[in-house]
């Protein structure tokens, strides 16, 4: 059987989901997410982020929560600040563009911008004569970690916090995979510190233990009037909002959601050490799931055969740099048979 590394959604979802969704699934409950469980869900993760007047809105999926986001907070005339490097600058299919809000895309460092480049951004951008003729830049897209595994700092947050202050601008967080940024032993950034310094981000649930699910944060209730009418009329509201409500209730009960992704870094690292031990270049450093290494093309194709990976950039002619993910489900066996091959 050829193992899996490509990705931390190959799999459904952790056990004790699955037997919360089973023990409740004869249950009639109210539908869109105004349901007791989703009610629970909220109140714990509102209590976990440490906002006491803030809104939760359970969506099924990344992409669909990053344009429904972005095109309510945003006015008409404004667009987004992201890395060139973001998940909404490279893989949502111009989902933003599609919404009708440009990606205003800076140079990445590891994955990242920093507050000095978003600061000479919105310095240049105002000190431009034609500005009035252009797309003003209204949000700040960050994701934790981000598309290379590396993480902000909180100090870096607070920097960009301060940048988000002087020029008005909303920050948005993705959290797809916050579980394994949580769990980082590099990490020093916590919920709370993105309850208070974010306007809104996301809990990751489909990469990080759920079927599916996104827990949707915004820290100040009515910030977008009507936010859960302009979800439903961007098709991301699910009918049978429970299974949200039941699967974000388990992940926030009792820590689960903390738990399996400490499991999953422990992992990470095993697989980091015994790549360096072997001769491998890591490509990428990064302290998350993800792992990138540079490989011979030759090798590549080999390995292919044996292991489900993917393909991340070129280096050179002769060189491909590839990506092993380790998720919530990866075993202590999966990763000893990965090095073995290898």
């Amino acid at each position: 059987m050829t193992l899996a590394f490509a990705s931390d959604y190959q799999e459904g979802c952790h056990p004790e989901i699955l037997e919360a969704l089973n023990k409740t699934n004869s249950e009639k409950t109210e539908g869109y997410g105004t349901d007791s469980y989703s009610a629970l869900a909220k109140a714990k993760i509102l209590e976990a982020c440490g906002i006491s007047n803030g809104e939760v809105y359970l969506l099924v999926g990344g992409t669909q929560t990053n344009e429904v986001v972005i095109s309510s907070f945003l006015k008409p005339y404004e667009g987004v600040i992201a890395a060139d490097t973001g998940h909404i600058s490279t893989h949502e299919a111009g989902a933003i563009e599609h919404g009708g809000h440009k990606v205003l895309t800076l140079k990445h460092e590891d994955g990242k911008i920093s507050a000095e480049r978003i600061e000479a951004y919105c310095a240049d951008f105002y000190a431009d004569g034609n500005h009035e003729h252009m797309v003003h830049p209204g949000m700040i897209y960050l994701s934790q970690p981000t598309e290379y595994g590396t993480l902000y700092s909180l100090k870096e947050l607070e920097a960009i916090r301060e940048v988000c202050d002087k020029y008005d601008l909303y920050l948005y967080i993705d959290g797809a995979r916050l579980a394994y940024a949580l769990a980082s032993k590099e990490n020093d950034v916590s919920l709370k510190d993105l309850g208070r310094l974010t306007d809104v981000f996301y809990i990751g649930g489909t990469k990080c233990g759920t079927l599916f699910g996104e827990a949707l944060v915004v820290r100040k209730k009515d910030t977008i009037p009507h936010l859960f009418t302009l979800i439903k009329q961007h098709g991301a509201l699910l009918a049978k909002g429970r299974i949200l409500g039941v699967q974000f209730y388990k992940m926030f009960e009792d820590g689960l959601y903390e738990r399996i992704a400490k499991e999953a870094i422990r992992l990470a690292d095993r697989l980091r050490h015994g790549l360096e031990e072997k001769g491998y270049e890591q490509a990428i450093i990064a302290p998350t799931n993800q792992i990138f290494i540079s490989i011979d093309d030759k090798d590549m194709a080999d390995l292919a055969s044996k292991v489900n990976f993917s393909f991340w950039e070129k280096k050179d002619a002769t060189h491909t740099v590839i990506r092993f993910v380790v998720s919530w489900s990866t075993s202590e066996d999966e990763v000893d048979a990965l090095l073995e091959i290898l």
